[in-house]
């Protein structure tokens, strides 16, 4: 990490998102806006005389669009970049191929029409920056900075806590619950490819605007032999098929009598992000216990640890990605640190590590 605060550079061609972009970050004393651009020309002139430590950067640019301007630096100058995209599918399907070219995060252009709306964009640009930064090279295993406060809810606003004597949930087939959030979009799709089309079903919270899950699990469809699709409240877990929370919504995992159904609900934050981790596994924990596998991958912060932790109380198998292939180690070093689990794999192993349990777990089934 280096000293002082970090370091921004925002490009966009609208003043007055630039503006309002800056305003946001300015809140946050550990960040300090250096430069703004109204296009990919002018941030290169720029980049001759400074070196910012993450760029926000536009999609959707007159001259040079943001992908042509990204894959530029990622192949002259790497640095951490957040794509600040439109909230349309043509956006969303953009920032998707952002991602694969080397972007940290993806996040929608902030609404400030209402002071709750600003607070939440406020979090959500401010985390960008500061997941972003974890991930530039030799920053990898580092402690991330601590997060400004803000809002902070756990998942008892969502969903209560189980009762001291709950009864303990029926034997049924497996499942999987994973959550990730930097560096989790391509840590999903490693795991994911080399899944049999037989494989446990899977519910995955990984941290997303709201319409940009529609088209990351699109792609993770088209790449994968398991069924993807955004979770729809109602869809019931079969064999092969992986289920996204939609973004800015949570997910729960809901058991009528040996099956399983997801609901999608709305909320507040929890643990600073909707949908949040510790909402579904605490739900998974209360529905499913011993049947499921929690899992928990790369991303800053928190999310995710508490409601792993309420799994492995609650008898599932838990496991965290090691600090030598997490982008960010922040979720899962709090997850060990908690005794939430004692396993920490490397993400190469993850997918043998699902089909070994699935299989072991329908062998005591039946």
């Amino acid at each position: 990490m280096t000293a002082g605060p970090i370091k921004v550079m925002i490009v966009d061609d609208s003043a007055s998102i630039r503006a309002g972009l800056k305003a946001l970050l300015s809140t946050d004393p550990e960040i300090e806006v250096i430069a703004s651009a109204a296009d990919p020309f002018e941030a290169a002139e720029r980049l001759r005389s400074m070196v910012p430590d993450v760029m926000l950067l536009d999609i959707e640019m007159p001259r040079m669009d943001g992908l042509t301007f990204l894959s530029k630096i990622m192949a002259q100058r790497p640095l951490p970049v957040v794509i600040c995209s439109s909230h349309t599918e043509a956006g969303s399907k953009t920032a998707m191929r952002a991602l694969e070219l080397g972007a940290a995060e993806v996040i929608g252009k902030p609404n400030l029409g209402s002071p709750r709306e600003r607070q939440e964009a406020q979090m959500r640009v401010c985390d960008a920056v500061h997941a972003a930064v974890q991930t530039r090279p030799g920053a990898r295993g580092s402690t991330p900075r601590p997060m400004q406060p803000g809002p902070k809810h756990t998942a008892d606003v969502i969903l209560p806590p189980a009762r001291a004597h709950a009864a303990k949930p029926p034997q049924t087939a497996p499942l999987v619950a994973i959550g990730a959030s930097t560096g989790g979009t391509e840590a999903l799709a490693s795991i994911l490819r080399e899944l049999p089309p037989n494989a446990p079903p899977v519910v995955i919270v990984q941290h997303m605007p709201e319409r940009f899950t529609a088209a990351f699990a699109q792609r993770l469809d088209g790449l994968c032999r398991v069924r993807v699709a955004e979770a729809v409240t109602g869809d019931q877990l079969t064999s092969g098929l992986v289920l996204i929370a939609p973004g800015d919504h949570h997910l729960l995992l809901r058991r009528q009598g040996v099956n399983y159904r997801v609901e999608v609900v709305e909320g507040p934050y929890v643990a600073r992000h909707r949908p949040s981790v510790d909402v579904l596994f605490r739900s998974v924990a209360q529905a499913a216990g011993p049947n499921a596998l929690g899992i928990l991958l790369t991303g800053m912060g928190d999310d995710g640890a508490r409601g792993l932790l309420e799994m492995k109380q609650a008898g599932s198998g838990t496991i965290a990605q090691d600090e030598a292939t997490s982008v960010v180690f922040g979720m899962p070093r709090e997850a060990l640190r908690m005794g939430a689990t004692e396993r920490a794999l490397p993400l190469g192993r993850m997918a043998n590590e699902i089909v070994t349990w699935g299989r072991k777990h329908v062998g005591s089934v039946q």
